[in-house]
């Protein structure tokens, strides 16, 4: 865990609840991308990105999500979601997302949202702002 932890600086914890079983009896595989979303909010607010679209209108869309399960994951158990960035882009990057049990002690999910920069004012795309670029970059893996 201390490993997973160092790897990704942003982490963030997620307590699996009972009702996101599904009939066999392991989480369902929609819930991740709640999961992810869950995550990708909680980068979002260390990285300030969200004060910035309360300012500027300008934010992160999703124009693709994916997912890759290695693990079953089960009612009780506590996941910690990593992220990572790659592919910085004049208007987009890629977030990535590592999901870790607690009760496992091993990464069971893997999966990666494309965000595009969006101005809700003129509904088009925008441009990263080099503060966005030197925070991204922090958290950029190869």
């Amino acid at each position: 865990m201390d490993n997973f932890l160092e790897q990704y600086p942003i982490n963030t914890q997620i307590v699996v609840a009972w009702g996101e079983m599904d009939a066999l009896q392991h989480v369902n595989n929609v819930v991740y991308f709640r999961y992810f979303e869950t995550a990708r909010i909680d980068f979002f607010k260390q990285i300030n990105l969200l004060e910035q679209l309360k300012i500027t209108s300008v934010g992160p869309v999703i124009s693709e999500n994916q997912a890759r399960y290695k693990r079953p994951v089960t009612f009780p158990d506590t996941l910690t979601v990593g992220v990572s960035i790659s592919d910085i882009k004049d208007d987009r990057f890629m977030m990535h997302y590592t999901v870790y049990s607690q009760s496992q002690q091993a990464v069971t999910t893997v999966g990666s949202s494309q965000v595009v920069m969006f101005n809700f004012k003129t509904g088009q795309k925008a441009t990263l702002t080099p503060e966005l670029i030197d925070a991204l970059k922090t958290y950029e893996q190869a």
